[in-house]
């Protein structure tokens, strides 16, 4: 008896669990087969009644097993309705439900470049430049650029064959350098913090940043003097920037006041060295978009004799600096820098410079900092070694900037 069972329980639990998986609705079905044949359970029985026999297990198994049989037919008559109906849909008789179809993700579109916000263009170029509102703030610790990174040919009227100073051993060798030079510029910051003063205003960010320029003029085409660099400059400085925000007259707006304080070296030993230490007061303003001024003040910090590379270069280099700058479209601006000694000797320098845009193809967020640069210079000042003596120099090239 008991082997019995376990030859007939495997086919069974087979038949039972084919017919719970394509319908819930067997008992409708075993009320329709028993209506029609007029109550006869035994010939048509339902899984119901074969559970109701649990005194007589033999009959038990036995009404099982037509039941499964029974199910058996009706899975067959199912599926051979479902694939035979147009398009793979169920018949009305059928019990077997379709497999939904599985959504296909739509292709993502390419996303646009992404701006970083100190290069929005809906603010204005000083507030992005000094990153002056919470809209344009870039974070701290992030490499930014300074002034422009540049190559340019250079040519002057004359060249500093035998830099000199007022100090002891400050005469250095003549060498004989050409008047064609190569001037390569690199400048970086980087903003070390921000918000120290500013809590109570939500919208604006004073910041604190640590910048470095080095500019170095090379004898590229001295091939007789063996194309030495003839003088290169180092220039760290520390700048601490205020969003001042006041309206001024002509339609002017004050956007920012500060302090920095500079050293200026060329990395020397004697007798080419030369150095100084300047603290600086600095403000910027704008006229709508095309339009914008920046000052200078600066005070020499005082050096003893002994190491003082030389004691007279604010009457040469100057003791104050405005630059204006004008954006006459957006591939062209025109620029002017002047400084000046403010005493009666007018002992200063003056640069005018054009920088052209060069593409935006490929750039990032549709801006590239890439500009084509000529530029005059006339004065004192242009270098370190040169703080003394007047040049007028012309220079082509490229420079890289707002990146």
């Amino acid at each position: 008896m008991e082997q019995r069972v376990k030859q007939q329980l495997g086919p069974f639990c087979l038949a039972q669990a084919a017919g719970l998986a394509i319908s819930l609705s067997a008992p409708l079905w075993a009320s329709s087969a028993q209506a029609q044949a007029g109550g006869n359970t035994a010939s048509e029985p339902t899984w119901q009644h074969c559970a109701q026999l649990s005194d007589n297990k033999e009959a038990r198994l036995s009404c099982f097993d037509q039941w499964a049989a029974q199910q058996r037919a009706g899975n067959s008559a199912s599926y051979n309705a479902w694939v035979s109906t147009p398009d793979g849909a169920l018949a009305a008789s059928s019990a077997v439900p379709r497999p939904a179809p599985i959504p296909q993700p739509a292709a993502a579109e390419p996303a646009a470049p992404a701006v970083r916000p100190c290069q929005d263009t809906r603010y204005s170029e000083l507030s992005r430049f000094w990153e002056l509102e919470y809209g344009t703030d870039c974070g701290s610790f992030n490499i930014r650029g300074y002034r422009p990174i540049s190559l340019s040919w250079i040519t002057s009227d004359n060249v500093n064959t035998q830099p000199t100073t007022p100090s002891p051993d400050h005469t250095a060798t003549a060498l004989p350098y050409d008047t064609h030079e190569t001037r390569l510029q690199l400048s970086v910051r980087t903003k070390i913090a921000q918000g120290l003063l500013t809590h109570p205003q939500p919208n604006l960010r004073d910041s604190l940043w640590f910048g470095y320029t080095q500019q170095s003029y090379w004898q590229l085409f001295n091939g007789g003097l063996s194309r030495p660099f003839r003088s290169t400059d180092h220039e760290p400085e520390i700048t601490y920037i205020y969003p001042t925000d006041a309206e001024l007259p002509g339609g002017w707006r004050l956007r920012y006041s500060g302090v920095r304080l500079e050293h200026q070296s060329n990395g020397q030993s004697l007798p080419l060295s030369r150095s100084w230490n300047r603290t600086m007061l600095l403000a910027g303003m704008e006229k709508g978009d095309s339009l914008r001024v920046q000052g200078q003040l600066w005070n020499r910090l005082s050096e003893s004799a002994a190491d003082d590379d030389n004691p007279d270069i604010s009457d040469y280099i100057g003791r104050a600096e405005v630059s204006g700058f004008w954006d006459v479209n957006q591939n062209n601006t025109l620029g002017i820098t002047v400084r000046h000694a403010l005493q009666t000797d007018t002992n200063g320098s003056i640069r005018l410079e054009w920088l052209k845009k060069v593409s935006d193809r490929g750039a990032r967020g549709g801006r590239n900092g890439l500009r084509f640069h000529t530029q005059l210079f006339s004065g004192y000042g242009d270098t370190m070694v040169d703080y003394n003596r007047f040049r007028t120099v012309l220079s082509i090239g490229l420079s890289l900037v707002d990146w």
